[in-house]
């Protein structure tokens, strides 16, 4: 195999940060830009990192819940934090009221997952709540990496358009917000696939019930083993503040 990962673990410590800016990347994904002096050091050296956002809940408690740091520049001292607006929770209803001048408390990344060498390939599969984590990959994957992108949304306006000096082919999926948690769609996309030859890598994150289903797909159809593939239940509908972590 061309590529291996290694654990590089981050100093873990809260930051108050101050909203700059908000924008409405696609009409169900927002992107609020943050700036402090905190983000100097801030560390995140994964694709998939995820941080800790505290915000206060309907019943006045503080929440914590996770999300991707999509975009950071420490010379500037800000951080881009896309919000996919597929539910009503603490987080996002607090990213949809969000003006500049506010603030909120962020903890982490505790560590990343860092990939030594380059895979053949990339397949990089996913819903919304992906978006960010594959957009930051694309875009940071070196010149003459290979990267395939099969993600689902609602319709075409809520595609993304991503700067990348890789070789990169974007696939989409179209399925209503309900069924956000049906594999057969991205199953039938991913079975029309043809992969390109050698080790490739395969990154899957989405609604727990299609992350399961596609990662037995990528085992068990396409065959391949389970250190070429990373699976994450990102959200579990009907649940709130609920994920899926799955063995590698």
């Amino acid at each position: 195999m061309s590529f291996t990962f290694k654990r590089v673990m981050h100093e873990l410590r809260r930051r108050k940060l101050t909203v700059r800016a908000t924008q409405r990347v696609t009409p169900e994904m927002l992107r609020v830009t943050f700036a402090s002096d905190d983000l100097r050091d801030f560390a995140s050296a994964a694709p998939d990192d995820h941080i800790k956002l505290f915000v206060v809940d309907e019943t006045g408690e503080v929440v914590s819940r996770d999300y991707t740091p999509r975009r950071f520049d420490t010379n500037a001292g800000t951080l881009d934090i896309d919000f996919a607006l597929h539910d009503a929770g603490p987080a996002t209803r607090w990213a949809l009221g969000a003006k500049p001048g506010d603030m909120l408390e962020i903890g982490g990344p505790r560590g990343s997952r860092v990939m030594e060498g380059e895979p053949a390939w990339r397949l990089l599969i996913g819903d919304e709540t992906a978006l960010p984590a594959i957009g930051r990959c694309i875009e940071e994957a070196p010149a003459d990496a290979r990267v395939i992108s099969l993600v689902a949304v609602t319709n075409e306006a809520n595609e993304q358009r991503f700067e990348t000096r890789a070789q990169h082919e974007a696939q989409w999926v179209y399925r209503p917000a309900e069924r956000a948690d049906d594999p057969q769609p991205v199953l039938d996309a991913l079975a029309k696939l043809v992969l390109p030859e050698g080790d490739g890598f395969v990154w899957i994150a989405a609604e727990a019930h299609v992350t399961r289903s596609v990662r037995d797909y990528v085992r068990g159809e396409l065959k391949y083993p389970p250190t070429s593939v990373k699976a994450s239940g990102y959200w579990i509908k009907g649940r709130a503040d609920a994920s899926e972590k799955f063995e590698e």
